[in-house]
C-alpha cells in the first residue's frame, strides 16, 4: 500500500473466521482540514476489497480495534472528556455504523472487546479500574458495577465468543502473599460468577489464563510467586472443575519451579546452569529456598488434541542507572514499589502500579512454550530464544501458530525484514535459528529500511507480517510503503 510512515497510521485486523485481514487506515491531511479514515479488506490471497471511508466526526483521535467473527469495531475518543465514537464495519457486506457514547467519566481506554455486538471497553474512573459495556444496538451503556477496582491492580480480560461469556482475572496482594479473583460476566454484563483461587504455604498466584471454549474442561494457569509479588518462580495449573478442599484449597493446584522445566535455561550455558542447580541444592538441603527474579508476559492459551499450549515471553525492564540488584541470569530487576509508570502491557494482560522510577524499556530474553493436558497436568516444555528484542512498551513479541500434523508447534517474532522462527515438536531440542527474508511485490526490488514491523496471527498454519518499508526499484525513484506479507507453513 502506497504509505509513508510520516502521514498515516494502519491497524490491522486478521479475521480468522473467513481467512481475510481489515486495515484501518488514517491519513494525514496534505495541507489543512482533518484526517481520512478509511477500512479496507483482504481476502485470504491478500486481495484488496473496495474501501468504506469513516465519517469519523473532527477532534476524534483513534483508540482501539478487535473484532468478532468477521465484523471489525473501532473505538475513537473525543475532545469532550469521556465521549467516545464508535464505528462497526461488516467486512462481509461492507456496511458501516457509528455512534457517539457520551459517557462523561470514561478514561484513559485501554482494551477493547467484542462480544455478541456489545463492546466491552477497559477504562479507569475516578482511579479504579472499570468496564464500560457499550450496547450497539440500543446505542446505551453502562458501568458495570461488578468490576471496579482501586488503582493499583493487575488483570488479565478474556471474551470468548463460543461460550458468550467474558472473564476477568484480578490479581490481588497484601504485599506478601497474591491470590486470584475470577468473574465471569455474560455478554450483556451481568456477573455471572466469582470465586477466588489460592495458594497454600509461601505461594502466592500471580497473573493467570483460562482455557477458551466451551468445553468440560476448564483450566486455570499462570505464574506463582514466593513472598515477593513481583516476581515468579515458577507455573502452576488447576483443573476448576476438580473443586475445592473443607478448608477452601483447590484440590488441583500443581506447581512447576523453573527448575524442573527441561528448557526453560536453554539460554544460560551450561556451566552456569549446573552452578545455579548446585545452590539450589545447597540451599534445600538448609531448609531454605532458592529464588528466581524472573517476570513472564503470557499468551492466550492455545487449544490442541490433547489440551492446551501456554506461551509465556521472559522480559526484564532497563535503567539507565545503576544502584539495583541484579538477577539470577545477570540482568538488572526493581527494588522500587513493584510495577511500571503507565499501563505498559499490552491487550488483556494489564498492570496498573506505580512505580519508583520508569523504565527505558524492556527486553525480553526468551519465549516458555509448555503443553497441559486439560487437567494441568505439564506433559512437556519448549523455549524460543530471541535476539536483541527490546521495545518501549511492554508488548507481546513473538507469535504461535499450530503445523498441519496437529503435533508442532511454529513460534516465531519479526526484526527489520527478518522472519525469525523455531519449530516446537514437544520437548525435543530443534534448531532456534531458521529465519526468512519478507518478499517484496517485485523480486527485483530492494528494501532500504523497514519499520514499525510486527507479526500477526492470521489463519491455519500461517502468519501475517506487516510494517512500513522504503523500497527502492532498479530504476527509478524510491517509494514507501507499507505491506503485508503471508508466510505460511
Amino acid at each position: 500500500m502506497e504509505l509513508e510512515t510520516y502521514s498515516s497510521d494502519v491497524q490491522v485486523q486478521p479475521l480468522a473466521e473467513d481467512s481475510s485481514v481489515v486495515v484501518l487506515v488514517e491519513r494525514d491531511p496534505r495541507i489543512a482540514g482533518k484526517p481520512e479514515y478509511f477500512f479496507q479488506k483482504f481476502d485470504h490471497s491478500l486481495q484488496p476489497r473496495a474501501k468504506v471511508d469513516i465519517p469519523v466526526p473532527r477532534g476524534y483521535d483513534f483508540q482501539r480495534l478487535c473484532s468478532e467473527g468477521t465484523d471489525v469495531y473501532a473505538v475513537f475518543s473525543g475532545t469532550d472528556p469521556g465521549t467516545l465514537w464508535v464505528a462497526a464495519y461488516d467486512s462481509r457486506t461492507g456496511e458501516l455504523g457509528t455512534g457517539e457514547f457520551k459517557t462523561k467519566r470514561a478514561r484513559e481506554i485501554h482494551e477493547l472487546k467484542a462480544l455478541d455486538g456489545n463492546l466491552f471497553v477497559t477504562v479507569v474512573v475516578d482511579q479504579h479500574l472499570t468496564i464500560l459495556l457499550l450496547n450497539l444496538h440500543t446505542a446505551q451503556f453502562q458501568f458495570l458495577p461488578s468490576v471496579f477496582e482501586p488503582l493499583p491492580t493487575r488483570f488479565t480480560f478474556l471474551a470468548d465468543s463460543v461460550t458468550k461469556r467474558a472473564e476477568l482475572i484480578l490479581s490481588e496482594s497484601n504485599g506478601f502473599k497474591s491470590r486470584l479473583q475470577l468473574k465471569q460476566l455474560g455478554d450483556d454484563g451481568r456477573l455471572l460468577r466469582s470465586e477466588f483461587v489460592q495458594a497454600g504455604s509461601e505461594r502466592g498466584l500471580l497473573d493467570a489464563q483460562l482455557s477458551p471454549g466451551d468445553s468440560a474442561a476448564r483450566l486455570l494457569a499462570g505464574t506463582y510467586t514466593l513472598r515477593d509479588s513481583r516476581y515468579s518462580q515458577g507455573l502452576f495449573a488447576s483443573d476448576l472443575t476438580a473443586g475445592v478442599t473443607p478448608t477452601g484449597q483447590r484440590r488441583s493446584l500443581r506447581y512447576y519451579d523453573f527448575l524442573n522445566l527441561k528448557h526453560f535455561f536453554d539460554f544460560m550455558k551450561p556451566a552456569k546452569v549446573a552452578r545455579m542447580r548446585q545452590r539450589s541444592e545447597r540451599m534445600r538441603a538448609s531448609d531454605r529456598q532458592f529464588r528466581h527474579h524472573y517476570q513472564l508476559l503470557m499468551h492466550d492459551m492455545l487449544p490442541t488434541p490433547e489440551g492446551f499450549v501456554l506461551v509465556s515471553e521472559v522480559y526484564y525492564p532497563r535503567y539507565n542507572n545503576t544502584g539495583y540488584g541484579y538477577g539470577n541470569w545477570g540482568m538488572p530487576y526493581n527494588y522500587g514499589l513493584g510495577g511500571y509508570n503507565g499501563f505498559g502491557y499490552p491487550s488483556r494482560y494489564n498492570n496498573f502500579y506505580n512505580a519508583r522510577r520508569g523504565s527505558e524499556g524492556f527486553r525480553t530474553s526468551h519465549a516458555l512454550i509448555c503443553g497441559f493436558d486439560r487437567q494441568g497436568n505439564l506433559l512437556w516444555d519448549n523455549s524460543f530464544i530471541l535476539k536483541e528484542i527490546e521495545h518501549s512498551q511492554l508488548q507481546e513479541t513473538v507469535r504461535i501458530r499450530p503445523l498441519p500434523d496437529e503435533q508442532r508447534i511454529a513460534i516465531a517474532y519479526l526484526k527489520d525484514d527478518e522472519f525469525h522462527y523455531k519449530i516446537v515438536d514437544r520437548a525435543a531440542t530443534t534448531p532456534n535459528d531458521w529465519q526468512v527474508t519478507l518478499q517484496t511485490t517485485n523480486p527485483t526490488d530492494k528494501t532500504n529500511d523497514t519499520s514499525q514491523e510486527h507479526l500477526l496471527e492470521w489463519y491455519g498454519s500461517r502468519f501475517v507480517a506487516v510494517g512500513y518499508q522504503h523500497v527502492r526499484p532498479e530504476k527509478g525513484p524510491g517509494r514507501d510503503v507499507f505491506f503485508l506479507n503471508v508466510l505460511e507453513f
